[in-house]
């Protein structure tokens, strides 16, 4: 046993060697400058600013990020971070030099808020608000006012980084501290500074009081978004890193487009990844796919990050128009990943789909390959290097392979619990993911559903993405939601609310007739509602409060 065990972990460190050399990630360093790197690690601790001050060291001439206002290389974008920084440090603490005054604990307990769409603004202010010791709070671009009043108000932010769009949401709602604009379209409006002018000021070395911690928010579908704190070590993400190296072969200095919004948990996970790989970083400020296509062209992109519904947008835009040559990886998560759309997805751009699963509480906790996928479809994988997945009942013993029950991740990304108070349900040291899955006999997991989600109907269980996926394979349906309604014989019963493809002529009892040819009986929607589109969080899911009645 002990043999094997040293023969599996002698496997594990052959292949992660390959999986590093080939992701080119080891580049020299000067001796100075390596120095320099161990001294940024120290200082910063486990944050954003530590990823981008060793960025800089390493790759000071390389391109760092494009977007609608050019190119930054990784060393101007280190500059104006360390400038915009010392210009925040200064209104936090009311300072006129760093670093500040020693005991100020209202300003040392202000939390800073980002409110910004994908640009290089949002970079620099995330870089330079987690360079000061104030924890980071990443907020939704989607918040109306009222929810935005709320959120900054229970997460202590007294210092908002906003674009210049949003300033009727903020002006509307309670937040009554600084403001920066980080993103100007157009001169006027409120007299506010620009991220630009705080770009210019001299930057001032300084330790920060403690490491910055980030907030990223829960999506929220349930209810208002609740912030997730993590406690972030070397020893949890070496191993995720290596496990995504060996599993996604995404390559140093290989441009990469991430799509979904900075401050969800996939998008600035990718953002970090090119950051600390030296990947230019593409970024449009709204998601359009052809716009997504032109950027792959134009800048030879290699890595796609998308969650679902983008990645069907691409897939329609794709049509009757020459596929880009140079993608080699593109990165599925956020939501489910439907097995039709899988398919569908890899027959038009080969085989490059890869599908990740976690959660803000969580990150990653699987990868699935596209040989996982062409196997099979719908997995989301197996579990990270030195990550726990297992599935438990309702009494916390573990199920064999076929069997549903929720699933529980250990090891890895720790969960400290959300800052408005609360946590996960843990047991024997792992957390309960509120989602239902099951393995496969090969040790691929399947996340069935939330576990709210599921639709009990006459005694009888249904997934609704079971469903879902069956009426997303009809060539008539574009789109499909599936939820439960109260019934007052069986419970509840099916609703699918269905987005026709354009010039479809497809109505209810078709898709009733459709679904009963494939499914179940007791799967079959009682209700059939047609619909221009379905409401959408910004990391894709479908908001199904918001569903019309």
């Amino acid at each position: 046993m002990v043999l094997d065990r040293v023969r599996t972990a002698a496997g594990v460190a052959a292949r992660a060697a390959r999986a590093v050399r080939d992701a080119d990630v080891l580049h020299p360093v000067r001796p100075d400058r390596a120095v320099r790197l161990v001294f940024a690690g120290a200082r910063f601790g486990p944050t954003p600013a530590t990823v981008g001050a060793m960025a800089a060291l390493r790759f000071p001439a390389r391109t760092a990020l494009h977007d609608e206002h050019g190119t930054l290389t990784y060393a101007e974008l280190e500059r104006q971070a360390a400038a915009v920084a010392t210009a925040l440090h200064r209104r936090l603490f009311n300072a006129t030099a760093a670093p500040g005054r020693p005991g100020d604990a209202a300003a040392e307990k202000a939390r800073i808020g980002v409110l910004c769409r994908n640009h290089r603004g949002f970079v620099i202010s995330l870089l330079a608000a987690s360079r000061l010791g104030n924890d980071v709070v990443l907020l939704n671009t989607d918040f109306s006012a009222a929810q935005l009043g709320e959120v900054a108000e229970r997460e202590g932010v007294r210092l908002l980084l906003h674009d210049q769009e949003f300033d009727d949401v903020v002006e509307q709602s309670s937040f009554d501290g600084e403001r920066v604009h980080a993103w100007t379209d157009q001169p006027g409006g409120p007299s506010l500074p620009a991220l630009e002018e705080l770009a210019e000021t001299e930057a001032v070395a300084f330790k920060p009081f403690r490491h910055s911690r980030v907030v990223i928010l829960t999506s929220g579908t349930t209810g208002t978004p609740k912030g997730a704190r993590h406690d972030v070590s070397l020893a949890a993400v070496v191993p995720a890193a290596l496990s995504h190296l060996m599993r996604v072969p995404v390559r140093s200095g290989a441009p990469i487009l991430v799509a979904p919004p900075l401050f969800h948990v996939l998008g600035m996970a990718y953002m970090l990844v090119a950051l600390g790989m030296g990947m230019p970083l593409v970024l449009l400020r709204r998601f359009d796919a052809g716009k997504v296509l032109d950027a792959v062209d134009a800048y030879r992109v290699e890595a796609l990050i998308a969650v679902p519904v983008m990645l069907q947008r691409i897939l329609d835009a794709s049509r009757g128009r020459p596929l880009p040559d140079s993608l080699r990886v593109v990165v599925s998560g956020g939501s489910a990943l439907h097995p039709h759309l899988s398919e569908a997805f890899m027959d038009v751009f080969g085989d490059v789909l890869h599908n990740v699963y976690g959660a803000t509480e969580t990150g990653w906790a699987t990868i699935a390959t596209p040989r996982d996928l062409r196997e099979a479809p719908g997995t989301v994988g197996r579990p990270t290097f030195r990550l726990t997945v297992k599935i438990l009942d309702e009494d916390g013993r573990e199920l064999p392979p076929g069997e549903i029950g929720e699933i529980y991740t250990g090891g890895g990304l720790r969960f400290a619990g959300y800052t408005g108070g609360g946590g996960k349900r843990v047991h024997r040291n792992l957390a309960g993911s509120g989602d239902l899955g099951h393995f496969d006999p090969a040790g691929r997991l399947f996340v069935d559903g939330r576990a709210d989600d599921m639709i009990v109907s006459g005694g009888e269980n249904v997934f609704p993405g079971e469903v879902e996926d069956l009426l997303g394979r009809h060539p008539d349906v574009a789109e499909a939601a599936v939820v439960g309604v109260e019934d007052a014989d069986f419970g509840q019963r099916l609703a699918a609310y269905v987005v026709r493809e354009p010039g479809a002529s497809i109505d209810e009892e078709d898709v009733k007739r459709y679904v009963k040819e494939n499914l179940a009986r007791y799967k079959v929607p009682r209700e059939v509602y047609f619909v221009d589109e379905l409401p959408r969080t910004s990391s894709g899911k479908v908001r199904a409060r918001a569903l019309p009645d």
